[in-house]
């Protein structure tokens, strides 16, 4: 199996804000000075980069140099589909004017996606949703996110789309929340260059088992990115790698491994208080333990395991693999 590579969101190196320190957590940053923490993270290869872009570049050409000098590239472009404007939604907002400034953005996006040469152009749509029961018609937020969908995709056939699911913030309840919700979404749009950011944080708080979601979007011919972070599962937390599910996240690896993958593996971290040098590292290096750990895990054993749903056997076996001298049963 040959090492995975890595990339991360840029706005893991930027000020982070949230509705208490609303001040944000450390200094702002100009995007020429994300670019340069990024570049010291050892193993960070590519980013995904959000359009608009951040303050100190504003042209393509300028970020595309910014990148070269300093060995990065573009993974994914990010429009900003989720910023004040879009509070009541974006392909779902009530006024189709604010529906129409949403598809230009996403149309921007793709322009930049093309220049840099990025893998995809990523749809999170976290602003399309309700709050509270019976302020949305249901039927009709479906249909006006499947249609955005479908037109986008199908006026830029050459381009790769994918959606970020989420359960929830900052809309309460994100009308694409799941794995399968948007699998149904992505057939309903019926466009072939559509697929699924699966990040294990948004699956977990889908109350999904992230290593069986990934399979399941790989099975449908879906999987475009692949992220990793943790959470406690109530909330979206972005912190680093393994920091709280390490037997699940074993277990995504051994899925992403199981599927083939060979893409970069992305980084979708948000470090408050954390320097985000050090926490993006620290992930990298998270990963590249369990990576050892995975190689050690008897496949042919889990298997057979799994053949008699045995879970004291499996569980053995993943002790045995960290290291930890447990009798199989």
């Amino acid at each position: 199996m040959s090492a995975l590579t890595f990339g991360a969101g840029i706005w893991a190196f930027g000020q982070i804000v949230d509705r208490y320190a609303t001040d944000g957590y450390g200094p702002s940053r100009t995007m020429t000075e994300m670019l340069d923490l990024a570049a010291s993270v050892d193993g960070l290869e590519c980013l995904d980069i959000n359009v608009p872009f951040a303050e100190g570049v504003s042209k393509t050409s300028e970020l595309a140099a910014a990148l070269a000098e300093r060995g990065l590239r573009a993974r994914a472009i990010t429009p900003h589909l989720y910023t004040r404007e879009f509070a009541k939604g974006a392909f779902t907002n009530p006024d189709p004017a604010v529906r129409e400034r949403a598809v230009e953005r996403v149309h921007e996006a793709v322009a930049v996606a093309r220049e840099l040469g990025a893998g995809y152009v990523k749809f999170w749509p976290g602003q399309d949703g309700f709050d509270m029961p019976g302020q949305a018609d249901y039927a009709r937020l479906w249909e006006l996110t499947v249609s955005a969908i479908r037109e986008l995709a199908s006026a830029h056939p050459d381009v790769r789309f994918a959606i970020e699911y989420k359960a929830k913030e900052p809309r309460v309840r994100i009308t694409l929340s799941d794995a399968a919700r948007t699998l149904l979404a992505i057939e309903e749009a019926g466009q072939p260059n559509v697929g699924i950011v699966m990040d294990f944080g948004h699956s977990l708080l889908a109350g999904e088992t992230p290593a069986e979601a990934v399979q399941l979007v790989h099975r449908r011919g879906r999987l475009v990115s692949v992220e990793l972070n943790d959470n406690w599962r109530g909330w979206d937390d972005d912190l680093p790698v393994a920091s709280v599910h390490l037997f699940e996240t074993i277990e995504y690896l051994l899925a992403v491994r199981r599927i083939g993958w060979s893409a970069p593996v992305l980084l979708d971290q948000f470090p408050f208080r954390e320097d985000p040098v050090r926490a993006l590292s620290q992930s990298i290096a998270t990963i590249r333990m369990l990576e050892q750990v995975c190689d050690r895990v008897d496949l042919d054993a889990l298997r057979e395991a799994q053949e008699r749903q045995d879970a004291l056997a499996a569980q053995a076996l993943l002790w045995s693999a960290l290291g930890t001298a447990r009798e199989t049963p």
